[in-house]
């Protein structure tokens, strides 16, 4: 007999997105309504949301969100913040007393700029820069981690359910042109602040329903170009899949797609002579970024948002439309409560990435 709380459900979890094309802010009030509709989908260990376009006062300043465990971990870490960058403002997040949410750590956020004596003695770019920091603070600094460190962008979540998340953090007084929001139900991996959804790394976020299965592979190979997976958690792994792929290797995001969830080899031998060599070479040359399991997910970044499937579509995801915006979520009802009057709805076939961007935006 199982025992109270040992229940596994592998279809758990709940993701949903909002994405205005015309670049419209709107309220977060929206997407707490969708993630809400869907709170079986999570159990209460794991809830969070992401926003874009919600820092226009400082949206050249890289916004970094940050876990404390304690006073002594933000005294370390902020002392190596202004070794390495100028800190233009900072403070703590603003939150309100919730209940079902419990042990809060201490969450701040700055908004920064590298150093350009230390940019320039560090030989790399700007965005590399920022990132080899974020690793050496999640990997070197103990008791402070950093969630969150995207230009114009915030990553919101916690230990707790969506919607109670959303009234901890005051979700709905902030306003952007694109949200994601995630309800967790983690069944191979534990329950904690850190481990919660979205995963961010620089404007790159993801919300993730599903098991990776190739995750073990994915992660060794992912770590021979310098990132580490110290977060228990397969989501992890996706997030730097996209920022390597993108950032560092220059793929379009139909690219990207295309290698996380490749077509099988049977189908590409019957695709036309051009279709068929793009996707050969992209299997070959990024075989290691395949990812395999039951997966459905929503990647944010600056201008736009990606859906997609395994390809055998083992999780659920329907898209609907009305007007420049752009609705994604795990369960039709989820749309439904925010827009009833949809002008178009579908559900994705397996591997087959909905991709939406700011208008004149390209991905």
């Amino acid at each position: 007999m199982m025992r109270e709380g040992q229940v596994r459900i592998p279809s758990g979890c709940a993701i949903s997105g909002i994405f205005s094309k015309s670049g419209m802010k709107f309220s977060g009030k929206d997407i707490v309504k969708s993630i809400g509709v869907m709170h079986d989908r999570s159990n209460g260990l794991g809830g969070g949301f992401a926003g874009y376009g919600i820092y226009p006062e400082y949206k050249d300043y890289y916004a970094f969100h940050l876990f404390y465990d304690s006073i002594q971990a933000k005294k370390d870490c902020e002392e190596f913040l202004n070794r390495h960058f100028e800190i233009a403002h900072c403070s703590e997040i603003p939150t309100k007393r919730t209940d079902g949410v419990d042990n809060a750590p201490l969450i701040w956020r700055y908004f920064i700029s590298p150093h350009t004596t230390k940019l320039s003695a560090s030989q790399l770019d700007e965005r590399e820069y920022v990132v080899k920091c974020v690793f050496r603070i999640n990997a070197k600094i103990d008791g402070c981690y950093v969630f969150s460190s995207g230009k114009d962008m915030g990553v919101f979540k916690g230990v707790g359910f969506p919607e109670d998340i959303a009234k901890f953090y005051m979700i709905e007084d902030y306003e952007g042109y694109s949200f994601t929001a995630h309800g967790r139900y983690p069944t191979n991996t534990p329950g904690w602040w850190g481990g919660a959804h979205p995963f961010g790394l620089l404007d790159y976020s993801v919300v993730h329903n599903g098991e990776i299965s190739s995750y073990d592979a994915n992660r060794r190979a992912i770590e021979m170009y310098g990132y580490e997976c110290k977060l228990l958690t397969d989501t992890e792994v996706i997030t730097y899949i996209i920022d390597y792929l993108h950032r560092k290797k220059g793929l379009t995001y139909q690219e990207i797609s295309w290698v996380a969830a490749a077509p099988f080899w049977q189908t590409i031998e019957d695709m036309p002579d051009g279709d068929r060599q793009i996707h050969e070479y992209l299997r070959n040359v990024f075989s290691a970024q395949l990812i395999t399991g039951p997966f459905s997910i929503i990647a944010g970044f600056e201008g736009g948002m990606m859906a997609l499937n395994d390809r055998l579509k083992l999780r659920s995801m329907v898209v609907g439309e009305k007007g420049d915006k752009v609705y994604i979520s795990s369960e039709e009802a989820a749309i439904r409560i925010i827009e009833p009057d949809l002008e178009k709805i579908w559900s994705p076939r397996g591997g087959e990435a909905v991709i939406v961007t700011l208008d004149g935006g390209g991905a």
